[in-house]
């Protein structure tokens, strides 16, 4: 994690009239009227649901639930509701977790072993609507051994297994009563973990409370309340108003709080990437000679440059530069002159206004993003800027997620992805063909026998030198036949009022703001002295 100044452009004018309009959230003022254990964070977004059965928390730092196990700042594993890390025997095939004494849920009701069976039962049940279901394949059977001990039989040795056990356990007793698809506790959740939540207005915000019967002893941020606040520009005002504590901003926004002294801004490092999806049943993104040119076309420095103000590396593939596993050589710049080559050999001719055709077809497709955030907006016109260049008509387009979804299988995204933990953990649902069109798993429709056989292999092996090598060919893969155009590894900044110690950040994925920022560890806050 870093604090820093961040040098950038100045923001066009503010949207006075929209800040007049949105009202405080509740408890909330001015950042200096508002009580010492009191804090309102704005957030581009917020979940679907609360249920981890559904996939809330599934991969940490959920506020009301805790998992088996947790991680640390440097994303190292530590025991949660389990006492100690799990014993691992029979070659890897079995994990045995032995539950903390004493855990309590917000009710009242004691942790036990049968709340965690059913848990993980329930989550692979193939009723239960989730689309989260395969990043548990291993999982053969789950079962309790006494009221304290929980053990994990797996179908094959899964390297990465334990990093999966951070997902949040839910109580059976009010759980197991509901159906877990549309029962109250996905909006009424009960768990174990420093907060409950106490009020959440949808599409406006959520508030939570300390959970005085919390096992990790009673947070010192008493309240604090997620503002869902989906414009870019009208959070970065509230939070110069003293509407909010801190908030999650785009580079360019960040910027304007550099001369601030009363707030600071954290970066932090992420796996999340922004890329275009190519959805393979497109007249024209089905095209392999158009997704390569494409990908030949696109000038990510600059896009780093001029779009994040450097805050961020360009991306070559859904791994960063820096993971270990990532390939060097698949690392290229912007070529034009190969991109044209690419689309020349394939029968894409120019016609007379620059844009190509082939038998007919022109070399024209839409790409949708997300109505609100400039970030996605400014990559998805420099994209269309690029494809231009190559003889490639892209139409950008804004739109809500609910107009995007339904048109995703066959329309381009520009699109964010990215997990933390272990390359199985983001690749193998951004391109496994079992799971195209799974919700927001392979949402290009992705199908590619060779680059399935690797993502198994990887999955399967627990030699580091054979999981290594099946990751090195599905990135080489991605090159000669990409099924999305990677773009940019984005860094996360927050800003946020300077009155807690305490604060950090984590590696992060592509989800953030809401579970993640400088607010990950926020049980662990204290008042500056």
């Amino acid at each position: 994690m870093t604090t820093r100044r961040i040098r950038g452009s100045a923001v066009t004018a503010a949207l006075a009239a929209a800040v007049t309009a949105c009202s405080a959230p509740s408890g909330g003022g001015s950042g200096d009227g508002r009580s010492a254990g009191s804090v309102v964070l704005g957030v581009a977004s917020e979940p679907a649901t609360l249920s981890p059965l559904l996939g809330y928390g599934k991969d940490g730092n959920s506020k009301i639930f805790d998992g088996l196990l947790a991680r640390d700042a440097d994303l190292k594993l530590k025991p949660a509701l389990a006492a100690e890390l799990p014993k691992i025997t029979d070659g890897g095939r079995t994990y045995t977790y032995t539950l903390r004494e004493g855990v309590e849920f917000s009710d009242g009701e004691p942790l036990t072993a049968a709340d965690v069976v059913y848990t993980y039962r329930t989550v692979l049940d193939a009723k239960t609507n989730n689309t989260f279901k395969s990043e548990l394949d291993a999982v053969k059977e789950v079962r309790a051994s006494g009221d304290d001990q929980v053990v994990f039989t797996l179908a094959y040795p899964y390297a990465p297994f334990a990093a999966r056990t951070v997902l949040p356990i839910v109580p059976e007793h009010i759980a197991g009563e509901q159906d877990p698809n549309t029962g109250s506790f996905n909006t009424e959740p009960v768990g174990t973990g420093p907060y409950v939540l106490s009020n959440w207005s949808k599409g406006e915000k959520l508030t939570f409370k300390a959970n005085p019967r919390y096992w990790g002893g009673e947070p010192a941020v008493k309240t604090f309340t997620m503002a869902v606040i989906g414009d870019d520009d009208v959070r970065a005002t509230r939070l110069r108003s003293g509407d909010l504590d801190g908030a999650v901003l785009p580079p360019n926004l960040a910027a304007t709080f550099e001369d601030d002294d009363a707030k600071r801004t954290y970066e932090a490092r992420s796996y999340d990437f922004r890329a275009v999806t190519l959805p393979t049943s497109g007249k024209v993104t089905g095209d392999r000679a158009i997704r390569r040119a494409l990908d030949a076309a696109v000038d990510r420095e600059a896009m780093v440059g001029k779009i994040l103000d450097g805050a961020g590396r360009p991306a070559y593939g859904p791994l960063p530069v820096d993971d270990p596993a990532f390939t060097e050589d698949v690392e290229r710049t912007k070529d034009l002159a190969g991109a044209g080559k690419i689309l020349d050999e394939a029968g894409w001719k120019p016609g007379k206004d620059g844009i190509r055709a082939k038998d007919g077809q022109r070399a024209a497709f839409d790409l949708l993003y997300p109505s609100g955030d400039k970030v996605r907006q400014d990559h998805a016109l420099a994209y269309a800027s690029d494809a231009k260049k190559a003889g490639i008509d892209v139409k950008v387009e804004s739109a809500t997620w609910e107009v995007i979804e339904p048109r995703m299988k066959d329309t381009a995204v520009l699109a964010g992805f990215g997990s933390t933990g272990d390359p199985d953990f983001g690749l193998y649902t951004l391109l496994h063909s079992s799971l195209a069109g799974d919700g927001f798993n392979n949402m290009a429709r992705y199908d590619n026998p060779a680059v399935d056989r690797a993502l198994d292999d990887g999955r399967r092996s627990q030699d580091p030198k054979a999981r290594r090598a099946a990751y090195d060919k599905i990135q080489r893969a991605l090159v000669r036949d990409p099924g999305y155009t990677f773009l940019t590894h984005i860094d996360h900044l927050y800003v946020l009022a300077d009155r807690w110690d305490g604060l950090s950040t984590q590696l992060e994925p592509h989800e953030h703001g809401f579970a993640s920022g400088p607010w990950w560890n926020i049980e662990d806050w204290q008042p500056k002295k």
